[in-house]
């Protein structure tokens, strides 16, 4: 067992020194070994200190490296023990993993923090901590309730597993029900570490690849929001969360709502803060300004895990950045604006009500209307990732060409800034021609020139309308109400500029198209936009972001990102390329060498939705001398009327020799979908 000691940058040489032990191992009740890495001052065994979990199915030993090198040795410096577990059935962990979020997922955790919190290196204090799965995960075991658990850091993560994740958003099947379901079939695709666990690898490695689901055709058999989505979903009892809940998120990220449902909803000590990032911890985020997030979490851990009048409850219960509003562009490294800080009662930001008018105009008085909504099927090319996160040209670009094929109602210019903080939310009155159908809804800012910035969006499958539990196609020709609640956001519209609500009723390729793309009428409705008074300086601040000491690696290969919208003119049919070539990198404490390469394509006919396919293929690479290994994990979806349709196949190489395949076909009805 190697145990390497770490020693902080010069400049910090008051701290504690810490050790870093790559492999530990912690034996669950039913004999299964999971590997956890570990970080702990060399002194906890005469002083003991908490710990802080972070328990991920990414792989620790190569997949999160980056940022744990940067994150974990920084708090155990500060006395905490950092545990960075790899859950059952990935990197070198033993046993198998079935799905996400599982009973047994969050059965393991309380299993590991009792752990902890029995060492004798360890206070009995636990918190926990990660973002997205970690996140996730995070909650759904505070609402379990482990009695060592006393506190979690929770960042880009949700309340609601059904609504407000990468499947159903407003009842709409997200394309990344496919995209991040074929990612996972490729994440948990790859062996063990032979220099961790011995010859045993291939063994662990043919059967977590026999066993490994592919998990959206499980996730396409849970279209209505049933007993699946509410298992883990921490929105159906709030209540049941006892630690202080610290909430992260960005605005560029897909899950920010969850912070202010925390914060106005726990009855738990909870804070919430969103900057303009993406899916990223903020100490390295995009886009900038980050923040001194680990500072922010030491306070944290510094209070509920040690006690120490830190002041962390005493900060507003929403700290946000106010993005100034730009240009549209797919990427920015910064974003101008500033801090905000804000009270969890929603009803602290006034709510303005602006109807829809005749002569498609926004905030002159309502009238009735009779708008016709019937989009081409590629309306949506527009709008970016549904969760940016590899650092590519992931963002909404200009809304232009999304507009031009919605119906679009425009304010006036705006006579002074306008600062919109909240969630928006759009109430229409409409007739449908087919009993299935959707809405996609998007707030822009229309600059002088004409340029079209998305500032924020809803999608509502409108046989939701009433409810995701019992969805309902709908009256043909007979008027109905909907409504829909856009994602929060903090977006300054500048004085001069215009607000554009526009309606469609496609947004390809963000989700899956109805099947026989209904014709909407409009004859009524309104925005409701959240204003505030408008913000003239910072109203709170961080310290500049700090970090522990970077992965060492050497870089075999520089990654690369690609996307690209072609048009085939003989058949019509517009295609989305993507390619992220991760690059490969070599570890230079232990030898590992790691290499990803992920492909998307996404295409359709823009008048025919049955024409709409997607196919995924990730190339995953380890090696060591003359050790290597590759995974190729490919996955297919389409539909016709009543089906989905999918295939999938992973296949693992020992060098050159392939040493293990597997089939997936499936076909999966639609359920008002």
């Amino acid at each position: 067992m190697t145990r390497r000691p770490f020693r902080m940058p010069h400049g910090a040489m008051t701290l504690r020194s810490i050790t870093d032990l790559p492999d530990e191992g912690i034996t669950l009740s039913d004999g299964t070994r999971l590997s956890a890495r570990i970080w702990r001052p060399d002194d906890a065994g005469n002083d003991p200190v908490p710990a802080i979990l972070e328990y991920l199915p990414y792989r620790k030993r190569d997949g999160t490296t980056a940022r744990d090198a940067l994150t974990h040795p920084y708090f155990a410096a500060r006395g905490y023990a950092c545990v960075r577990v790899d859950m059952r059935g990935n990197g070198d962990s033993q046993g198998v993993m079935l799905d996400e979020y599982a009973p047994q997922e969050q059965a393991d955790a309380i299993e590991v923090i009792n752990w902890l919190a029995a060492q004798p290196w360890c206070d009995g204090n636990v918190g926990m901590m990660g973002i997205s799965w970690g996140g996730f995960n995070g909650l759904q075991v505070a609402a379990l309730q482990p009695a060592p658990l006393k506190a979690i850091i929770t960042l880009c993560s949700t309340v609601d597993r059904f609504a407000d994740d990468i499947h159903y958003k407003g009842g709409c099947l997200l394309n990344e029900n496919l995209g991040w379901g074929s990612t996972m079939w490729s994440y948990s695709s790859r062996p063990p570490d032979p220099a961790l666990v011995g010859d045993a690898w291939r063994d662990m490695w043919l059967e977590r690849l026999e066993a490994e689901p592919f998990l959206p055709s499980v996730w396409l058999r849970h279209q209505a929001r049933d007993a699946y989505w509410q298992h883990g979903s921490v929105c159906e009892d709030y209540s049941q969360i006892k630690a202080a809940v610290l909430a992260v998120g960005g605005w560029g990220d897909a899950y920010k709502n969850a912070v202010p449902a925390l914060v106005q909803n726990l009855s738990a000590p909870a804070k919430g803060i969103i900057g303009p990032w993406v899916h990223k911890y903020p100490h390295f985020a995009v886009p900038e300004p980050r923040i001194g997030f680990l500072q922010e979490a030491l306070r944290w851990w510094d209070r509920w895990l040690k006690g120490i009048d830190t002041g962390v409850e005493d900060d507003p219960d929403l700290r946000y950045y106010l993005m100034d509003g730009v240009r549209p562009a797919t990427w920015y490294d910064h974003r101008e604006g500033s801090w905000i800080a804000l009270s969890k009662d929603p009803d602290d930001v006034p709510v303005a009500r602006l109807p829809f008018g005749t002569g498609r105009s926004l905030g002159n008085g309502g009238a009735e209307l009779s708008e016709v909504v019937s989009s081409l099927a590629t309306t949506g090319y527009a709008g970016g990732e549904y969760c940016a996160i590899w650092l590519g040209p992931e963002m909404p670009g200009d809304q232009r060409r999304d507009d031009a094929l919605s119906v679009c109602f425009d304010s006036a210019p705006m006579e002074r800034d306008v600062d919109i903080v909240g969630a928006a939310r759009v109430r229409v009155r409409l007739t449908s021609d087919k009993p299935q159908g959707q809405i996609a809804v998007r707030l822009c800012h229309v600059h002088p020139d004409g340029a079209s910035t998305r500032i924020t969006y809803g999608v509502l499958n409108l046989s939701h309308r009433d409810g995701a539990a019992d969805p309902r196609p709908l009256p043909v020709g007979e008027e109905v109400g909907v409504t829909l609640h856009l994602d929060h956001i903090a977006y300054r519209l500048p004085a001069g500029h215009k607000l554009r609500v526009s309606i469609s009723n496609a947004y390809w390729p963000l989700i899956w198209p109805a099947p026989d793309g209904a014709q909407l009428t409009l004859t009524g409705g309104y925005l409701d936009l959240p204003i505030r008074a408008t913000a003239t300086e910072d109203e709170c601040g961080f310290e500049p972001p700090a970090a522990a000491e970077p992965w060492r690696t050497r870089t075999l290969r520089d990654g690369s990102n690609k996307r690209v919208t072609e048009t085939d003119h003989t058949t019509g049919v517009m295609t989305l390329r993507i390619e992220d070539d991760f690059g490969e990198v070599e570890d230079l404490d232990h030898g590992l060498t790691t290499g990803e390469v992920a492909r998307e394509t996404w295409s359709i006919h823009p008048d025919d939705p049955l024409s709409a396919r997607g196919k995924t293929h990730w190339t995953q690479t380890l090696s060591r001398g003359d050790w290597s290994v590759r995974t190729e994990a490919v996955a297919q979806m389409w539909s016709d009327a009543t089906h989905f349709h999918l295939t999938a196949r992973i296949e693992a190489y020992a060098g050159e020799d392939l040493v293990y395949a597997r089939d997936v076909t499936d076909s999966v009805v639609r359920n008002c979908l």
